[in-house]
């Protein structure tokens, strides 16, 4: 669509992925819910796209999991337990608890330990094999992973679910040429994903859906402006 060459390659973390971006070298990206905010502040990084259903709704949930065997029913049974988070910088696995739990009645590290497990599937998977006593997670990973039959569903339970999200954004740099920018559009709003190995990934999804950060990730922003986020890449992790 565009007329160039286009080349993939997948990134180690957030923050190399933020850094290649601000210094030119990647145009095009995915990047996650949390650390889009990051994206933007620090490497001019511009969304305009999440995937999304025919009607146009998009996101996913904060899902509060543990063992159905493990005797927590409700969010304040975790007082005094050891908690799974994935990383500091991930939105439904770190930054939303940290700001909508304390309003269930739940304070993380004051109520329940905190443990960095550095994904979501390792957070999941953690609780299913005891590790943990529960987890956040974001509910389309939990999604992929029971469809690929990572772990049996029917050892755990949901505790909490939160509104929904935002899911991945897809940004283009800001300082391409605009008609560079609409192709790269243009070729993510055409693209029709039924029949596709994306499209059977993500079950539930058919399109990329327009989106813009100021109205998109106006809850995301909160939930980080709650924790004392600041855009810095020392923060970014």
């Amino acid at each position: 669509m565009t007329g160039k060459d286009v080349h993939f390659f997948a990134v180690q973390s957030n923050s190399a992925e933020v850094e290649a971006m601000r210094s030119g070298r990647l145009h095009v990206a995915g990047f996650s819910t949390g650390p889009t905010p990051f994206a933007v502040n620090l490497a001019g990084a511009v969304p305009f796209a999440l995937m999304g259903g025919d009607d146009g709704r998009f996101g996913y949930t904060l899902q509060l999991y543990t063992r159905v065997d493990s005797g927590i029913d409700k969010i304040e049974d975790l007082k005094g337990k050891r908690v799974a988070h994935t990383s500091p910088t991930s939105n439904s696995g770190n930054l939303a608890p940290r700001a909508l739990l304390p309003g269930q009645g739940i304070v993380p590290e004051q109520d329940y330990e905190v443990v960095y497990s550095g994904s979501h599937d390792q957070s999941i998977l953690g609780v299913v094999a005891g590790d943990y006593d529960a987890a956040p997670v974001a509910s389309e990973v939990v999604e992929r992973m029971v469809q690929r039959d990572l772990y049996d569903p029917n050892e755990v339970k949901i505790i909490y679910e939160s509104k929904p999200f935002p899911t991945t954004s897809f940004n283009y740099a800001y300082n391409l040429k605009p008609e560079l920018i609409e192709k790269i559009k243009e070729a993510f709003f055409t693209f029709d994903m039924k029949g596709t190995a994306l499209g059977e990934e993500f079950k539930g999804v058919s399109k990329f859906v327009p989106v813009t950060y100021q109205k998109d990730w106006d809850v995301i922003r909160e939930i980080q402006a709650a924790n004392g986020v600041k855009y810095t890449p020392d923060n970014l992790k």
